[in-house]
């Protein structure tokens, strides 16, 4: 061969640049976009993030091989808001589905699943939705009605049929995704949205894990007692591990005669198990709730026992997580399918493990208003670690639009991140966040309240039925317990944060700057 070349340089010229023509061929193929997200994940029970309560060897594999975002929020820390802020790239003022209760998204409007459909991609959604509507926008969609069921879950088909399949869903959300993926067009770039129930209230375990974690030793967060000083709208809520976690629905404990207002719903969830693994569930619980029963705890006894009972049902939900986001890197790296395709993990918000004395979420302090997300990079993206730059779940539609070559529209309200990805730190980078929460009244009782996030300072405004501010140092005070509001150090800082607050309402054209 190489005597050939030396004769024929002609031929050396043209062998190059089919060389070139190929490799840029390679580069030019479009990215697959493969992402997951569960229900009320939180940094803490990540342990790529945090090592103090639980290890996810799979879910830190995506991290290890791509890169993990250190400031990643949300702008409305609640379920269904925080879907609609991701498909649409919008704050709520902009996709108008603004909290669970009242609103059903309007599936006419622009979704990033459009936009890259209309760029030949295949889209698929496989498990919740939590939107009311139908999905618009994929090829494929199969989705848990509401919340889902943990148990021999029914999904709702692209036929308007509703069926019911057997096993964890967890486990079958996980074996559709890879079924679809399997299956789909070869010869198009593709987009699934995998999104899991777990792990969502009432925190159901697979029933293979209910003795994981029994022998831990967790201790409660440091402000677990927190008194509340000074801070009004954090002491109405209803979400208190110590007053509103029900023993029977949160935390099994189902003695003969032992009632409450969830009851009912308890029952149906554990109804849905086959008798297998409900004689597995009975066991199990029954000596939770004997034991319970025996101890007759009270005051800070009680609160701690069920403080350990909901983290270590919690830890058992995120187990099966773990090992399903490694069943699916597994098939994907078989596949050959990695090299070619953005990993994605995130939730739709961050959560309350006993933080404030806390379960769920809503609230704009850091354990809500923070959410993971981690990225396992495809070829020719060398960007590995830590990413610091702050960012926002209305950055994920116009990210994936970026990386898929389709111009993203002018009103989209977040930015793409694919410079971070790339390794860049633009000079430009946005040094405020906005927030904006609307379900109240409702359960969990969390007020009205909108504000704005520096690198060090946030600024909250109540609303509604109250009108209350709250200021916080985060550098001085990363557990926002000392409301600085009002306080004579801090009026010049307080000036400037409530003017980037105005800023952004204006920049997002929330109609609440108004409305006042």
């Amino acid at each position: 061969m190489s005597n050939f070349i030396i004769k024929h340089p002609s031929a050396a010229v043209l062998m190059g640049m089919a060389a070139i023509s190929c490799s840029q061929k390679e580069k030019q193929q479009p990215y697959n976009i493969v992402y997951i997200m569960t229900d009320d994940h939180t940094a803490q029970m990540m342990s790529c993030y945090d090592h103090r309560y639980i290890d996810t060897p799979n879910l830190d594999r995506i991290a290890a091989d791509g890169v993990r975002f250190t400031n990643s929020f949300v702008a409305n820390s609640l379920s269904g808001p925080s879907r609609a802020c991701m498909l649409t790239g919008k704050h709520s003022c902009g996709n108008h589905f603004y909290d669970n209760t009242h609103c059903v998204f309007d599936a006419s409007q622009q979704t990033f699943p459009k936009l890259l459909q209309k760029a030949g991609y295949q889209t698929a959604l496989i498990g919740k939705w939590h939107l009311e509507s139908l999905p618009t926008g994929f090829d494929f969609w199969q989705i848990v009605p509401g919340q889902g069921d943990y148990y021999n879950p029914d999904f709702i088909t692209m036929q308007n049929d509703t069926i019911r399949k057997q096993g964890y869903l967890t486990d079958l959300i996980t074996d559709d995704a890879i079924d679809w993926i399997d299956g789909r067009d070869k010869s198009k770039p593709f987009c699934i949205l995998v999104h899991h129930k777990a792990i969502h209230r009432d925190w159901l375990a697979d029933t293979t894990h209910l003795s994981l974690y029994e022998d831990r030793t967790i201790p409660v967060p440091e402000t677990f007692y927190d008194d509340y000083e000074g801070r009004p709208a954090a002491a109405a809520q209803e979400m208190s591990i110590d007053k509103d976690l029900d023993l029977v629905y949160d935390l099994k404990v189902q003695t003969p005669g032992r009632k409450s207002r969830l009851s009912g719903l308890y029952y149906h969830f554990i109804n849905r198990m086959k008798p297998d693994e409900r004689a597995a569930w009975d066991k199990f619980y029954d000596k939770v709730a004997e034991d319970f029963e025996s101890r007759n705890l009270q005051g800070r006894e009680l609160a701690e026992w069920k403080f350990d009972r909901y983290m270590k049902d919690y830890m058992k939900v995120v187990h099966s997580l773990d090992e399903n986001v490694g069943r699916l890197l597994d098939y994907l790296e078989k596949e050959g399918l990695l090299k070619n395709t953005l990993v994605v993990y995130t939730s739709d918000q961050g959560f309350y493990m006993g933080e404030h004395g806390w379960f769920d979420k809503r609230f704009m302090y850091e354990e809500s208003f923070r959410t993971p997300l981690i990225m396992r990079l495809p070829d020719g993206f060398d960007r590995r670690g830590d990413i610091d730059e702050m960012v926002q779940n209305i950055d994920y539609a116009p990210t994936f639009l970026e990386l898929a070559g389709v111009e993203v529209p002018e009103d989209i309200h977040g930015v793409s991140l694919m410079p971070l990805l790339r390794g860049e730190h633009p000079k430009d980078w946005r040094k405020s966040l906005y927030y904006h929460f609307y379900e109240y009244p409702a359960e969990h009782m969390v007020k009205r309240h909108y504000g704005v996030r520096t690198e060090r300072y946030k600024l909250i405004h109540f609303y509604n039925d109250i009108d209350f501010w709250e200021f916080y140092d985060l550098q001085e005070d990363p557990h926002e317990l000392h409301n600085l509001y009002g306080d004579p150090a801090y009026t010049e800082q307080i000036a400037e944060t409530k003017a980037e607050l105005l800023r952004l309402q204006e920049q997002y054209d929330d109609p609440i700057r108004n409305e006042l």
